[in-house]
């Protein structure tokens, strides 16, 4: 079993999410919760970019203990100084260089010939090695570059210094297959540099940042970039819950896991979300509030007596704590019976089916039947069948509803 090496980069990436940004203590107390995971490294943002983002990055740098701290900066040498200021009160620092490698962003972007890219990258890559303790190097947009001269690059990087070579699908465009494709083919372009480390870095235009990731593990990559709840530009990054617990629970398949506590995975997730105010949809992977909700009565029949019918993880084993039986009117009344039990209002026999028959007729009029629905159905149900009134709910008024 291989570790393979979890690098965050939800306070740079991730929070570059329209409407993500954080003030500076928000961004400190996030990269604690992060750094509580136990990532290796945590990206803590991109000095050059304002004052305010450079003394964010150092007062991380200074007080977060634990993974490594990097922080971004572009294949420039006021970007690195800029970086390596702002990392000095790390315990363990890197420097992540980046330059963009395809021709679109050469031509129309940066404008520089190739040869000047491969200078830039020399440079830049061998100055940040004078300022930190690790250096990383990224091509930007590397699935959409030639693969010759991106191989060039990187060995370019790697001759430099460079001892992680990061591949990123920058806007999301590479598929599965030929993603692992690029990451053997650089490996084995780069097979005489013995100390580099491989990493990739993916976007979620086509939905495919995890699948992404994944297959690049399969292909040996020995680092992955990832966010929380997979904030980031556009459509995300991959994820680092999905990711982490894709590995986990797929180690037969990938040989391969991480370090991260996952049983913190639920309470950073829900940090993250209130500190950038982006919510979590409910259907979303290990930490959506649906991921362990069954509402279905052949589901909830077959969780409730084995929950490997339809759980691959444990509740517990990401943070929460326990699965969750919704009531409506697709449950069975295994789910009912199961769900009554659990707000202390147990009933079985004819109490159960005359609740069953209420909470049918109640399942029609709303998407769940909440606790003050199912305790008055428990009620109602418990009585003899001749003390039985006519049973309605009575929808509270608008002031009602707002009454203290």
């Amino acid at each position: 079993m291989r570790t393979v090496r979890v690098f965050d980069t939800t306070l740079r990436d991730g929070e570059q999410a329209p409407g993500a940004s954080l003030d500076q203590s928000a961004k400190v107390r996030a990269a604690q919760a992060i750094a509580s995971l136990g990532v290796d490294i945590l990206e803590a943002g991109f000095p050059a970019a304002s004052a305010g983002e450079f003394e964010a990055v150092a007062r991380i740098a200074r007080e977060v203990r634990g993974p490594t701290i990097a922080a971004l900066a572009r294949a420039s040498t006021g970007d690195v100084e800029a970086a390596g200021r702002a990392l000095s009160g790390a315990r363990r620092s890197r420097i992540h260089v980046f330059i963009a490698t395809s021709d679109v962003h050469l031509e129309k972007k940066l404008r520089l010939t190739r040869s000047e890219c491969l200078a830039r990258t020399t440079a830049s890559v061998a100055r940040a090695v004078e300022l930190a303790d690790e250096v990383e190097f990224s091509a930007e947009d590397a699935t959409r570059s030639d693969v010759d001269f991106l191989a060039a690059v990187f060995q370019a990087a790697a001759a430099a210094g460079a001892r992680t070579i990061n591949i990123p699908d920058t806007v999301g465009y590479a598929q599965p297959a030929e993603f692992a494709a690029l990451a053997l083919a650089m490996r084995s372009a780069l097979a005489t540099h013995a100390r580099v480390r491989f990493s990739v870095h993916c976007h979620n235009d086509l939905g495919l940042a995890v699948a992404n990731t994944l297959a690049a593990v399969e292909a040996g990559v020995e680092q992955v970039h990832v966010t929380v709840n997979g904030l980031g530009e556009r459509g995300g990054n991959a994820s680092l819950e999905e990711t982490v617990m894709a590995l986990r629970c797929r180690a037969d398949w990938y040989g391969a896991d991480t370090a991260i506590a996952s049983e913190r995975l639920v309470s950073t997730s829900r940090i993250i979300s209130e500190l950038t105010g982006i919510p979590v949809q409910p259907n979303k992977a290990v930490v959506g509030a649906n991921a362990f909700a069954h509402a279905s009565g052949i589901h909830q029949d077959g969780v409730l007596k084995d929950p490997r019918t339809y759980e691959i993880m444990t509740p517990q084993s990401v943070g929460w704590e326990a699965r969750r039986i919704v009531v409506s009117k697709l449950s069975g009344r295994r789910g009912l019976a199961a769900r009554l039990a659990e707000l202390g209002v147990p009933l079985e026999g004819e109490a159960l089916e005359r609740a069953y028959t209420l909470a049918m007729r109640r399942g029609d009029e709303v998407h769940a039947l909440d606790e003050h629905d199912l305790i008055a159905i428990a009620a109602q149900a418990r009585r003899p069948m001749e003390e039985q009134p006519t049973f309605t709910f009575i929808q509270p008024t608008p002031a009602e509803a707002t009454a203290d």
